[in-house]
């Protein structure tokens, strides 16, 4: 029995471990007091193990590096978490959501689901601002679902539409989640933004053919804006017209910019078209002049700086400017920015945007350090080998073990949140997918596609919590319309929620059948038969010890001819100096005795 527990240490600690956390004991504790548990099992039990347990007490001494070396407290990489929940929660507070929210619902209003498509439209913009899921869903339930309550909409497509698009945080950078896979897996931040980049739009996008769907199907579950509440007019022409003049401005731009920095001219012209579009609706609406209507004004002038902030900090970073965690430092200071330009910047947001920031960072810190205990006992166990072979081993190969994987995940989610996922299994699952050829990066993106569900199914999804803890409970008086509006039940956010986990099984499936959306951040392949290297011309060198090839004549700086024939390599060299050679000294004479003086 002992010789059983000792070959088997491996199974045994992983489903303890599952164990100590459906008790609800506190993952990071979990991850800790499990790994020294095991190891001291583990010590104890080495002799009987075959050899299949490679622990020893002066194996805990590697824990301090562990903590203080490259993969905890010296790690640059997580360094970027704080500054992009710091940015997040001073943007929330800033009041962008809620001027995003109201200005992009006056311009979907006129068509059915369009409160639901100006959410979906916010909520990716959020993403690629914020980053942190929580601050995306709570201001979006504050703000959003009154209104849509007010105008006649279904609470299940509501709650739904609401809690998803707060959840694309979560794949569209610069997602926190993308940071940690990319440090657990050991590729680059910005890879993985890239990579995740094209993936995230075309989620959002599948979202919206829902809402479309919805809107045709259902169409009293969505209705349109009545006129009344439609505050900014019309004017959906004279925003057109902007639009394209903000296209002229970028391509005249980018032809005055790609002699000078080539294919970063692209970029660079369509932020000065931005830019100079925002400028023309600033003056247009500071001095009068009306050329633009009033709903094109407050489009370009709520939507553009949130735009200027994702450049800020993804332009910065696909650019090759900034790193990731720099990346982060000039989100935080263009949120401290914005906040103060709209008047809401105060210490109060201040001191709660640090106290969030400290606990966020706080967790994941303790989480990571039981992470390297647990990791520690389980590498010694040979727990790696176990994973590897048990994974590689599924049929169908590639395809089985991605598929395999995911269903994993998705099981896992229902009860573990994407950070515990993170440094639990994905350390696990990395080494089996890279000794099957499969880019780490397309699978960190594959995983984090996936991980976006454990917010999202009962009954642990973090996203319902959220929008539950802002949702009405009981019945209240709408303050603009007078009218009794029922609560939002918790089974129907519930139930809200359960399309969208769907959408997104369905986007894992594209995202293994279409790797390309992921690969594309490798950039397009080069063909090795195509590469032409040319060397600067050289001086022809003549052999050595023989004549040189110019036969003698006058170098072109004006020194002396190099003399023909063979070089006498008894003397040193000369360089074409006018200072005349020693003469040789007399021969010895050797029938005298040495003189030495």
């Amino acid at each position: 029995m002992i010789e059983f527990i000792a070959q088997n240490m491996a199974p045994i600690m992983f489903a303890s471990l599952i164990i100590f956390l459906l008790i609800g004991y506190p993952v990071a504790f979990s991850l800790a007091a499990n790994g020294l548990m095991f190891f001291f099992i583990g010590v104890v039990l080495s002799p009987y193990s075959g050899g299949s347990i490679n622990l020893a007490w002066p194996l805990l001494h590697a824990l301090p590096d562990n903590f203080y070396g490259t993969r905890v407290m010296s790690n640059d990489t997580l360094l970027a978490i704080p500054f992009f929940t710091f940015m997040g929660i001073v943007l929330e507070r800033s009041g962008m959501a809620e001027d995003l929210l109201d200005t992009i619902g006056q311009l979907f209003g006129p068509i059915r689901g369009g409160l639901a498509y100006a959410v979906i439209f916010v909520g990716a913009l959020l993403a690629a601002t914020t980053g942190v899921v929580a601050a995306s869903v709570i201001a979006m339930g504050l703000i959003s679902l009154p209104i849509m309550l007010r105008y006649g909409y279904d609470r299940r497509v509501a709650s739904g539409v609401i809690a998803a698009s707060g959840t694309l945080a979560q794949i569209i950078p610069p997602s926190l989640v993308l940071i940690v896979l990319a440090d657990q897996l050991g590729r680059s931040v910005g890879d993985m933004y890239a990579g995740a980049l094209i993936p995230g739009l075309v989620l959002t996008s599948i979202y919206m053919l829902y809402i479309l769907i919805m809107s045709i199907v259902r169409p009293n579950s969505m209705p349109a804006l009545p006129l009344e509440a439609r505050t900014l007019g019309h004017g959906v022409l004279s925003l057109i017209v902007a639009l394209l003049v903000a296209v002229a401005a970028s391509y005249t731009a980018y032809r005055y910019l790609a002699p000078a920095h080539g294919d970063n001219a692209d970029i660079l012209g369509a932020a000065a078209g931005v830019l100079f579009v925002y400028v023309m609706a600033i003056a247009d609406k500071r001095l009068n002049i009306n050329m633009m209507s009033r709903l094109a004004q407050q489009v370009v002038i709520v939507l553009i700086p949130p735009l200027a902030l994702i450049f800020l900090v993804l332009g910065t970073i696909f650019l090759g400017i900034a790193t990731p965690t720099e990346g982060g430092a000039m989100g935080s200071v263009g949120a401290l920015i914005m906040a103060a330009a709209k008047g809401r910047l105060s210490l109060d947001v201040i001191k709660q945007a640090l106290t969030s920031t400290t606990r966020l960072s706080s967790f994941v810190l303790f989480i990571l350090i039981g992470a390297r205990v647990f990791s520690l006992t389980f590498y010694g166990v040979n727990g790696h080998i176990w994973v590897e072979h048990l994974l590689t081993s599924l049929p169908g190969g590639e395809v089985g073990f991605l598929i395999g994987v995911n269903i994993l995940v998705f099981v896992l989610a229902f009860f573990l949140d994407f950070f515990e996922l993170a440094f639990i299994i994905v350390p696990l699952l990395a080494p089996a997918a890279d000794k099957l050829g499969i880019d780490l990066i397309w699978f960190g993106v594959l995983l984090g596609v996936n991980m976006q569900t454990s917010f999202m199914h009962p009954p642990f999804g973090f996203a319902l919590f959220y929008l539950r803890s802002v949702a009405a409970r009981v019945p209240y008086l709408d303050r603009i319309t007078g009218k009794k509006i029922a609560p939002v039940t918790t089974g129907q956010i519930y139930w809200g929620a359960v399309p969208f986990v769907f959408i997104q099984v369905i986007m894992i499936g594209l995202t293994i059948a279409f790797p390309q959306m992921v690969m594309r951040y490798k950039g397009a392949a080069v063909e090795p038969g195509s590469i032409d290297i040319k060397l600067p011309d050289m001086p022809t060198l003549s052999p050595l010890g023989t004549a040189p090839a110019n036969n003698g004549a006058a170098p072109a700086n004006g020194g002396a001819p190099a003399p023909s024939g063979t070089p006498d390599l008894s003397q040193p060299p000369n360089f074409g100096d006018s200072v005349p050679a020693k003469p040789a000294a007399p021969a010895p004479d050797l029938s005298q005795p040495p003189k030495f003086n």
